[in-house]
Parts: structure tokens; sequence; C-alpha cells
């Protein structure tokens, strides 16, 4: 089976995320969409985390019965902050008969090289790339990867936080069932 791995910290799932992934899922060349909740991304900031658990419980309220999509909570009990190579290297051991692909935003692709262990995962593993604003897809330097010219919508987690902290409706930035769960719970309002 091919798993396309979307890894991110989902400070709260939006539409952005669900129609990347939907269309992951129908025009590149993978046959599922696994939606990994990263406790802690070794480049950002904590203190705006909301905690794992519910960030969790919101992607699978986003996803519903859709069974193209998974979210894994793997991360949750691997070593943090979270690096990409072990989580890859514990679901290698976990799953052998599964070709894992890494999903990433054109924007991440400068990056790579910083990332822990960068050799493995570029001469390893396939990238899956979304065009992100201003990001030149034309100057990608990888062995293999392929561009999934995926819709861009420009809605972010951190405008979706700012927005409820003002007291604003977004209730059509996110699936209907996470925005219920995250407004019934009163996230970000402080």
């Amino acid at each position: 089976m091919r798993v396309g791995l979307f890894f991110g910290s989902f400070n709260p799932v939006h539409i952005g995320h669900l129609a990347i992934a939907n269309y992951m899922v129908e025009y590149a060349d993978i046959d599922k969409l696994w939606f990994v909740v990263s406790p802690q991304n070794p480049f950002k900031k904590r203190n705006t985390l909301l905690d794992e658990k519910h960030r969790y419980r919101l992607l699978l309220e986003a996803i519903g019965e859709d069974t193209r999509f998974f979210v894994s909570n793997i991360e949750f009990h691997l070593p943090k902050p979270s690096h990409t190579i072990t989580t890859l290297t514990y679901l290698k051991d976990k799953y052998p008969g599964y070709e894992f692909k890494l999903i990433i935003g054109g924007d991440n692709v400068p990056g790579l090289k910083k990332w822990k262990n960068a050799e493995l995962l570029i001469t390893n593993y396939e990238f899956l790339i979304y065009p992100r604003p201003d990001t030149d897809l034309n100057r990608i330097d990888l062995p293999m990867y392929q561009i999934v010219n995926a819709p861009q919508i420009e809605i972010s987690s951190s405008f979706i936080r700012n927005a409820v902290k003002e007291g604003k409706n977004v209730r059509f930035f996110m699936p209907e069932a996470a925005f219920k769960y995250m407004d019934e719970m009163n996230f970000y309002k402080k």
C-alpha cells in the first residue's frame, strides 16, 4: 500500500488541509493519506499549541467516516520534539509492506536540508510537493519527487486562532464537525 504522510501541527485543522489531502488522494500516486499529528515541531514554538489530544480529536472530527484518510497519533509516543526520520523509521518497522511518501508544501523544500538526517529522507523517500504562494517549484533538487498541483487556499491555522481570539466566526474555514468541537470546547478564545 502506498501511503502519503501529511505531517503537521494542525493547530487547528482547516479546509485548506482537507482540500490538499483530498487532492493528494485523488491525483497523487497514493492509496491512502495519513494525517500525522506532530506534538512538537522542532521549528515551531510550543506556547501556541493546543494540547495534542485535542488537535488529534479535531482531525478525527474533520475526516469523519472518510476511509481514504487516517489520523495518526504515532508521534505522541515517540521522543519530542518530533523528527520526521524518527517517525518514518518506526513506521517502516511497523508496516514493512507499506511505501511511505512525504507530503510537503513547496515552501518547505528549501529548508529540507535542515531536517534531522535530511540525506536519509531525501535519498530514501519520495516527496509529494504541493504549491505554496511565492514558491518556485521549477528549481527542486530532489531525487524522488512529484509536483501535485493541489489548489492553493489562503487559510492558515494562525489566521483561525487569531480570528477566534478576536471573537470572529470562522465556521466556514473549518470542517463543520471540527468547528463545532472547537467552539464547544472554547479553544483559542483566550
